[in-house]
């Protein structure tokens, strides 16, 4: 079943530790944490110093999603701070391979991803080195945003990738799902669905994120 990733990019952070307990409450396993630089993306959120503290509170595993223009730098800083797992940008990786095997090095998983202009067959020379792949259903640097459709095209062309090659990695999307959509991504293939504003900004986080995971669920006992 598709797992759902709360993302504390739309969570409050003067309540993070409450705001992190309701979503555990769900039975969530991973949890999903923005880091922006305002260059690569046009936004700033957390550094190193929010993850060590996130870490220090919550046993879940903490997917660390870098939209940073030099993370061969700064990847083994936040896995140190207790990054479970490290997803670096296609865009910005001139050595991809290397990124990502250095990644796993440091002891984190390691997973790419691709902004909505970038297309899958990029990652065709990568996909027996990452652990997932990450599909942006939004332009990144925002929350809130609208779901872009192309993405599910992409997703399915990365999970007929997957079954052709034997391979295993997950596939991972973030940005604009809804509980309209939800059941699209999961069928199109999607293991991991980040969800933000969906989850923290409703009234009952946890209710949502359970909603959500009965739609997941319920998608893939349905034909398309």
């Amino acid at each position: 079943m598709a797992e759902i990733l709360p993302s504390i990019l739309s969570a409050d952070f003067t309540r993070l530790a409450e705001e992190i307990a309701k979503v555990e409450k769900a039975g969530i396993s991973i949890l999903h944490l923005d880091v922006m630089d305002g260059h690569f993306v046009p936004n700033l959120t957390i550094g190193p110093p929010v993850v060590s503290s996130i870490r220090k509170i919550t046993k879940l595993k903490l997917d660390v999603h870098l939209m940073i223009t030099d993370p061969d730098k700064y990847a083994p800083i936040f896995i140190e701070a207790g990054a479970d797992q490290v997803s670096v940008h296609q865009e910005v990786c001139p050595h991809l391979d290397r990124t990502l095997r250095m990644i796993q090095s440091e002891g984190a998983k390691a997973g790419v991803v691709l902004n909505p202009s970038t297309p899958v067959a990029t990652l065709a020379d990568v996909l027996d080195v990452t652990d997932y792949v990450l599909i942006m259903s939004v332009n990144p640097g925002f929350g809130g945003q609208r779901f872009i459709p192309n993405a599910l095209r992409k997703v399915r062309a990365l999970d007929a990738l997957r079954k052709e090659s034997g391979l295993q990695f997950a596939i991972e999307i973030d940005g604009g799902v809804n509980l309209e959509n939800l059941g699209d991504v999961v069928r199109a293939g999607v293991d991991w669905v980040v969800a933000g504003s969906l989850v923290f900004h409703s009234s009952d986080p946890e209710a949502t994120v359970r909603q959500m995971q009965q739609l997941a669920r319920q998608a893939l006992t349905v034909s398309v």
